[in-house]
C-alpha cells in the first residue's frame, strides 16, 4: 500500500474526476455531494440500452437475460402502468414476490415512470401486508403467485389492483396476468424525474408495533451507489491482488432477498450501473451457491455472515473451484473474528468485506475489508467523506476518539423520512444527521466500532425483529400477564429471538401456543424460538423499566451452548 487512504480518497475525489465532490444542498441541508451524480434512477437504466445483445445481466436457473431484453421489459411494462393502469408520478406501486428477474424489471420501471417503488417483505402475513398496503397508499401491487393469494382475501377491504407474475394458470378474478399486461416492443413514456422526487419505501420493523416506510428520494439512491463505487475504487487502489490478478469480468450473486436494502441497491442497483452481471438464487443453499459460483465465475458474494459460515461449512466447499471471488461478506450483523480470519485463508483470491449500513443510509455506511478487515477484525471500517459520521454523547456533544456515544450519519444518501410519520421523523433525524440507535466509537484512524444498541431490537440472520412489535401481538393472548422480548446469541443467525413471559394466574400457556399466535400474525423470523415462563415479576429497574439485559444473561447462562 504506496498510499494512505486519505491520499487515495483526495486523489479520486478531486476536481474533474468521477467522484469529484462539492458543496451542496440535500432537503434544505448544506452538505457535500458528488458532482456528477445521476439525477434519478431513470438516467442510470438508460445506459443499459446501449449494451451488447450478447452482454449477459441476469441469470435465473436456466434462464439468461441480456441488458437490452431487461430493458425491452422494462419499457414495455413502463408503458402499461401509463397507459394500462394510469400511473402518474408520485403513485406508489408496490413488488411482493421472491427474487425473479421480473422483480427487477417492476423496481426498473416503476422508478422510470416516476412512481414510488414500493417493496414488500415477501415473508409477511396477510396482516402485515394488509398495514403496507393501505398506509402507503398503493394502487397496484405486482406480485408472484404466493403473494397473489396473500393478498386476494384483501382486495374486498382495499382498493389495490393486482398485476400477477409467473403465475400458472388462470389467476383469481380481477387479476391480471403479466404476459397478457406486458407487451414488448411498446417504448418508455416521457416522464420528467427530478434529483428529489421520491422514488422508493422500504419498510422497515418498528419500534412502536408497525413497520414504518422509509421514503428515499432519486438523489438518496444514486448518491449511495456513487459512494459504494466510490469504497470499491478505493479499495482497488490500496488492495494488492492476493495472488494472480482475477482473469474473470465481474460478476455478483444474489444471496439476499430484493427487497431488502442490500439486495436491492449495493447488490441489484450497483450491477445496473456498472453493466455486471448477476446471478440470481431461487431461495438460499450454500451447495446451489457453490455450484453457481462456480459455474458462472462469480467475483462478489454479499449476503449476512451466516450465509459466509454456510458456504465455509458445507461439504462441497472443497470441491468446487472458488477461485473467482474477489470479495466475500457484506453486513447485516456483526461477523466474528474468526470468519474474518477464516475468508482470508480459505479463499486464493477472496478477501473478507462488512459494510455498516441501514436502510436509512440506502445500505451505505462505514466499510472494511482485506488486510484493513484483518487487522481490525472488530470494526466496520471507514466511509467515503460523502457520508459524515461521528459519534455523540446524550447532550449530543460529540465525542473524541475511542469514546463510546450514539452513531449518527450525514449525507446525500439517507432516506427523507418516514411516509406519513412525521412524528418518527422527527424522533431519528435532526439537523440532516441520523441517529442509528447504535452505540459505537471511532478511532484514531477514523474506523469505526458498532459496541451495543441503543434501540430496542434483535438482529436475527440480518433481519431487524423490533421487540415492541413482537410484544405487542404476545400482549393479546388473554395468558399473558406480562411479556418481555429481547436476543440472545446464536452461533450461525448471530442473535436469536427469546420472550420471557409472566402468565395470569391460573392461565394455561405453553411455547407451541405463543409461537403459533405471532405466527399467525407475523413473519416467521419474528416468531420466538425460546418461550421462558417466570412465576415471579419479571426484574425491573428503579424506573419500572423491564431489565432485559438481566433476563438474556440469564437465559444465556442457562444455555452455554447457544
Amino acid at each position: 500500500m504506496s498510499q494512505s487512504y486519505d491520499e487515495v480518497v483526495a486523489e479520486l475525489t478531486a476536481p474533474g474526476s468521477r467522484f469529484e465532490m462539492v458543496d451542496g444542498e440535500v432537503l434544505g441541508h448544506p452538505m457535500r455531494v458528488f458532482a456528477h451524480n445521476p439525477d434519478s434512477l431513470r438516467l442510470l437504466f438508460d445506459s443499459a440500452r446501449a449494451r451488447s445483445q450478447d452482454e449477459i445481466f441476469l441469470v435465473y436457473e436456466d434462464e439468461r437475460w441480456s441488458f437490452p431484453e431487461v430493458m425491452a421489459s422494462v419499457d414495455a411494462l413502463g408503458h402499461a402502468l401509463v397507459h394500462t393502469y394510469g400511473a402518474q408520478k408520485g403513485d406508489r406501486v408496490g413488488i411482493a414476490m421472491r427474487n425473479y428477474p421480473e422483480w427487477i424489471i417492476s423496481f426498473a420501471a416503476i422508478t422510470s415512470v416516476g412512481a414510488v417503488a414500493v417493496t414488500y417483505n415477501a415473508w409477511w402475513t396477510e396482516e402485515e401486508l394488509a398495514y403496507g398496503l393501505t398506509d402507503s397508499g398503493t394502487t397496484l401491487l405486482i406480485a408472484d403467485r404466493e403473494r397473489v393469494e396473500t393478498a386476494q382475501p384483501l382486495r374486498t377491504e382495499i382498493d389495490v389492483r393486482v398485476l400477477a407474475v409467473r403465475y400458472p394458470g388462470t389467476p383469481p378474478e380481477g387479476v391480471d396476468r403479466w404476459e397478457d399486461v406486458v407487451e414488448l416492443g411498446h417504448p418508455m413514456p416521457d416522464v420528467v424525474i427530478e434529483a428529489d422526487d421520491d422514488a422508493t419505501i422500504l419498510y422497515t420493523s418498528g419500534t412502536t408495533g408497525h413497520p414504518k416506510g422509509a421514503v428515499s428520494t432519486h438523489r438518496a439512491v444514486t448518491s449511495a451507489l456513487m459512494a459504494f463505487a466510490l469504497g470499491a475504487a478505493v479499495n482497488a487502489a490500496r488492495v494488492p491482488p492476493k495472488s494472480s490478478p482475477n482473469p474473470y469480468p465481474n460478476a455478483f450473486i444474489l444471496i439476499v432477498p430484493l427487497f431488502h436494502v442490500t439486495g436491492c441497491v449495493p447488490v441489484m442497483l450497483s450491477c445496473f450501473a456498472s453493466g455486471t452481471k448477476l446471478v440470481m438464487m431461487y431461495k438460499w443453499n450454500p451447495e446451489r451457491a457453490l455450484e453457481l459460483i462456480e459455474r458462472e465465475r462469480v467475483t462478489n458474494f454479499v449476503g449476512v455472515p451466516t450465509m459466509s459460515w454456510d458456504l465455509l461449512e458445507s461439504p462441497d466447499f472443497d470441491k468446487r473451484d472458488t477461485s473467482s471471488l474477489l470479495s466475500v461478506g457484506g453486513g447485516g450483523a456483526p461477523a466474528p473474528p474468526e470468519l474474518v480470519r477464516r475468508i482470508d485463508k480459505s479463499f486464493s483470491r477472496g478477501r473478507p468485506n462488512i459494510g455498516y449500513g441501514m436502510t436509512e443510509t440506502n445500505a451505505y455506511g462505514p466499510g472494511n475489508s482485506g488486510p484493513d478487515y484483518v487487522r481490525k477484525p472488530t470494526s466496520t471500517g471507514r466511509a467515503v467523506p460523502i457520508m459524515q459520521v461521528r459519534v455523540v454523547d446524550d447532550a449530543g456533544e460529540v465525542r473524541g476518539p475511542d469514546q463510546i456515544g450514539e452513531i449518527e450519519f450525514r449525507g446525500p444518501n439517507l432516506i427523507r423520512g418516514y411516509w406519513g410519520k412525521p412524528e418518527a421523523t422527527e424522533e431519528v433525524f435532526h439537523d440532516g444527521w441520523l441517529r442509528t440507535g447504535d452505540l459505537g466509537r471511532i478511532d484514531e484512524e477514523g474506523f469505526v466500532y458498532v459496541e451495543d444498541r441503543v434501540k430496542d431490537m434483535v438482529l436475527r440472520g440480518g433481519e431487524n425483529v423490533y421487540c415492541a412489535e413482537v410484544e405487542a401481538i404476545i400482549y393479546e393472548m388473554g395468558e399473558v400477564y406480562e411479556a418481555a422480548v429481547f436476543g440472545i446469541p446464536h452461533h450461525r443467525l448471530g442473535e436469536e429471538v427469546v420472550v420471557a413471559i409472566v402468565r395470569r394466574d391460573g392461565a394455561d400457556l405453553d411455547e407451541a401456543q405463543v409461537q403459533s399466535h405471532v405466527k399467525e400474525h407475523l413473519a416467521g423470523f419474528k416468531v420466538p424460538s425460546k418461550v421462558i415462563f417466570r412465576d415471579d415479576q419479571l426484574p425491573r429497574g428503579a424506573t419500572g423499566k423491564i431489565l432485559k439485559r438481566e433476563l438474556r444473561d440469564e437465559v444465556v447462562a442457562a444455555n452455554p451452548q447457544a
